[in-house]
């Protein structure tokens, strides 16, 4: 009975220890993920502005808007 309980906690243990080390793994996929997020989110907030400074915009201002026909 003692072998057979000592098996048993071995199991777990070595259990135990792979999942940890998979979330370890997990942990350092999310962190690498954010962190690609954060960069290419930079990255398109910059073309964005670059792109407005270029491309003014094809919307007219209010006061170069023709007034509509029921004026």
């Amino acid at each position: 009975m003692t072998s057979e309980l000592q098996e048993h906690i071995e199991q777990l243990e070595s259990q135990l220890t792979f999942q940890e080390d998979t979330i370890a793994q997990l942990n350092d996929a999310i962190t690498n993920q954010q962190w690609q997020i954060d960069k290419l989110t930079r990255q398109l907030k910059l073309l964005s502005n670059k792109i407005q400074q270029i491309q003014p915009s094809q919307i007219a201002s209010q006061s170069e808007e023709t007034p509509p026909p029921h004026y």
